[in-house]
């Protein structure tokens, strides 16, 4: 098996990082399946890298049942957990529903994706999961209890799957980025310059970018390829890792 006779399925991949990891992974001549709960967006770049596209919303966890995990992730040589969202409140004031939510997509749901794709990957001596943490799944934020546990649950999945397949040719490893320049994070920016008055380079470098070294956004383009990286041949040896692309955040 070769590295353009594989396939990749990356979740929460119509747009952001999710979009820029599936691009990369293409132009490696992986096929690759745009895994998304925005199904036109999926199957739009599906068609543009020559793809397929899995509409699923990876939060009804009832749906995903065996059968269709099995389907879904039949043949699958690489996995890459991106698919996320975000609430912010204080732990008082932090609806008990958005944290089950969060728990679920970010946590729960890759738990369910790689215990379905390994039975495959240890067929055939070779896998590839790769999951989006982030410098959350090292450090803590106030507000955001959430995530930071989801984030924090992700890296201990990560480890013990690369403990149990090891000796199966998978490795597993962890992305760890800081602030990318995802749509999302483009209008938060925006809504706190409003808010606080402020230009948005004051945004970054004094609200959002305070505890990095280097004082911009993480582009998503950056962390597909260290995605990409970890996906290959190359990185055979690296396993139960966790590979921060921070600005230096994590460094203090």
């Amino acid at each position: 098996m070769t590295e353009s006779t594989r396939r990749a399925v990356v979740t929460g991949a119509a747009s952001g990082i999710g979009a820029a990891v599936a691009r990369s992974l293409a132009a490696q001549g992986i096929h690759v399946v745009v895994a998304d709960i925005d199904a036109a967006g999926a199957s739009a770049l599906a068609d543009e890298i020559g793809g397929s596209s899995w509409a699923v919303d990876l939060m009804d966890t009832r749906a995903l049942t065996d059968p269709v995990l099995a389907d879904a992730l039949s043949g699958v040589d690489i996995l890459v957990n991106n698919a996320g969202i975000q609430r912010i409140n204080p732990i008082q004031d932090f609806d008990p529903q958005d944290f089950r939510n969060i728990m679920t997509l970010m946590l729960e749901a890759p738990f369910l994706l790689v215990r379905a794709a390994l039975p495959g990957m240890y067929a055939n001596g070779f896998g590839r999961i790769v999951n989006i943490s982030s410098v959350h799944g090292l450090r803590a934020s106030p507000f955001k209890s959430a995530y930071v546990a989801a984030k924090h649950g992700l890296e201990g999945l990560s480890k013990v799957t690369a403990l149990e397949g090891g000796a199966h040719g998978v490795t597993s490893n962890c992305v760890n980025p800081g602030y990318v320049r995802t749509p999302l994070v483009v209008t938060l920016i925006a809504e706190l310059a409003t808010v606080h008055g402020i230009p948005v380079s004051v945004v970054l470098s004094q609200v959002m970018l305070t505890e990095s070294a280097i004082k911009r956004l993480v582009e998503p383009e950056e962390v597909a390829s260290i995605v990409t990286w970890l996906a290959s041949d190359a990185a055979a040896m690296v396993t139960g890792a966790s590979y921060t692309m921070d600005g230096g955040w994590s460094a203090r």
